[in-house]
């Protein structure tokens, strides 16, 4: 399976077994590339393949919340599972993001 699923004006986006800073540069780059060739009014990445993130998949959601925002989009994550979705609670994005 692609990494990357335009569906419509929704993109998703089916994260790694571990989102941290060796993957996220990639995750990063293809999402912001596909956001300006497309015309995506949401971005939802799809936690259900991942077992690992840390604080630089974090910073990727947020970095990738600060463009959706700035082009009237959203985003939100599923599939979280307990493990990330307490790191997530932890951080305090669900004010920024829908989980």
């Amino acid at each position: 399976m692609d990494m990357l699923e335009l569906k419509g004006s929704r993109l998703v986006v089916h994260l790694p077994e571990e989102v941290d800073h060796h993957s996220t540069e990639d995750i990063r780059r293809s999402v912001d590339e596909l956001v300006e060739r497309q015309p995506v009014e949401e971005v939802e990445f799809d936690f259900s393949r991942t077992a690992f993130m840390d604080s630089a998949g974090i910073g990727m959601l947020l970095g990738r919340y600060k463009v959706m925002r700035a082009l009237n989009g959203r985003i939100m994550v599923s599939h979280i599972d307990r493990q990330i979705r307490r790191i997530l609670s932890m951080s305090g994005i669900q004010k920024f993001i829908q989980m």
